[in-house]
């Protein structure tokens, strides 16, 4: 899958300041897919694209507004 080139990447500290959770909830949210999986960087360096947050923080909104 390709990145659209407008499409920003955001570090972690970024991402949880967008959707309130801890850390250790983010990544669990991860390994059961609730959260969009994050983009290798480097060895040690991961980011997660704009564009996957804006629809999870999206569909968080359509769940809250549908009473789920």
């Amino acid at each position: 899958m390709t990145m659209p080139k407008h499409d920003a990447l955001l570090r972690l500290p970024q991402v949880l300041t967008l959707v309130p959770v801890s850390r250790a909830s983010w990544y669990a949210g991860i390994k059961v897919g609730r959260y969009p999986q994050q983009v290798q960087l480097g060895p040690r360096t991961v980011a997660w694209r704009r564009s996957d947050i804006e629809r999870l923080i999206d569909s968080l909104g359509q769940e809250v507004a549908h009473g789920q």
